[in-house]
């Protein structure tokens, strides 16, 4: 890179000059929070990881030096903006699947309601039915390792462990579970996904790819 392309002095300059004045912002909003999950400490909190990782940025290209700051992001780049310790955590799966077999489903419900007499199958009910006895006999985690079984075929999946301040009372949130999903609460998140293989043999092709 040459020295045209590199940020300038005044630019890291400046940069660390927000750095300080986002820090004295964050201090403050934390000084004068309402409560746990205060809209403006965590306006704040973003604020702050902006004005660092843009820092970081120029001080890398202009000095080739890093900072020991480190904030939380999910991986696909969102802004932690949820409490530092966390106290509580929900965990939110999706798993798709495909009825690859519907009569392979069927069967394996038929055959556990003929042994559960919990297990309500109506006649003709189809996969819909099917899939309501099939989990409710078994763990979805025993059925996603042995879907094929079943008759289905697995599509994507990404599991979400998202921050909380309190456990919520019980039955609160059952009536729409999936509403308060959000994205700046995730601590962590695991996706798995056809497309990332894909990915890693174009990756593969281009390696192999003869030099011309």
């Amino acid at each position: 890179m040459s020295d045209a392309a590199l940020p300038t002095v005044a630019e890291v300059r400046a940069a660390a000059e927000a750095v300080k004045a986002a820090l004295d912002r964050h201090l403050a909003a934390v000084e004068r929070r309402s409560g746990d999950e205060d809209p403006e400490v965590y306006v704040a909190f973003n604020e702050l990881a902006a004005a660092a990782e843009e820092y970081d940025e120029l001080l890398y290209e202009r000095y080739d030096e890093v900072t020991p700051f480190e904030i939380p992001a999910t991986e696909d780049g969102v802004p932690y903006g949820g409490p530092a310790e966390p106290t509580a955590f929900s965990v939110l799966i999706r798993r798709d699947y495909a009825v690859a077999e519907p009569q392979r489903l069927v069967a394996q419900a038929e055959r556990v309601a003929a042994h559960d007499r919990d297990a309500d199958l109506v006649e003709g009910a189809g996969t819909a039915g099917a899939l309501g006895v099939l989990f409710g006999e078994y763990e979805p985690d025993e059925i996603a390792s042995r879907y094929k079984e079943f008759g289905l075929e697995e599509g994507d999946s990404t599991l979400w462990i998202t921050a909380g301040g309190v456990v919520p009372e019980p039955g609160e949130w059952l009536a729409a579970p999936f509403d308060h999903a959000d994205p700046e609460h995730v601590l962590h998140r695991f996706d798995v996904s056809s497309v990332f293989d894909d990915e890693l043999d174009d990756e593969d092709d281009a390696e192999l790819e003869p030099l011309r």
